[in-house]
């Protein structure tokens, strides 16, 4: 395989996990979390999610014949942390264990 096509498969890949980032922020004590931080430093400033889910997700790149083929897979964990009735539930998005996104529960 060449590397255009190395490179375009890799670029899918990303995209595929992409939609999940978002560019939110949020408070935990005296600590801003946000999506530039460790997920252990996000757990050491604040502390265990309220719930966590963990899912293994099949990533997909181009074949050189054009079609999809299975590259490998990611590990997508959901952390949400329920900040109480006066501040929004957040949720962050963390694959292959780095913070991809954080943003408000809806």
């Amino acid at each position: 395989m060449n590397q255009a096509v190395i490179a375009k498969c890799a670029a899918l890949a990303l995209s595929l996990i992409a939609p999940v980032a978002g560019s939110e922020s949020f408070r935990c004590g005296q600590w801003i979390a946000s999506p530039d931080m460790s997920v252990r430093e996000l757990l050491e400033k604040c502390g265990e999610p309220t719930s966590r889910t963990v899912e293994t997700v099949d990533v997909y790149g181009r074949s050189a014949q054009g079609g999809r083929i299975r590259t490998g897979t990611s590990i997508v964990e959901k952390l949400t942390y329920d900040r109480g009735s006066q501040s929004f539930t957040m949720i962050v998005t963390i694959v292959d264990g780095e913070i991809k996104g954080i943003e408000r529960a809806e």
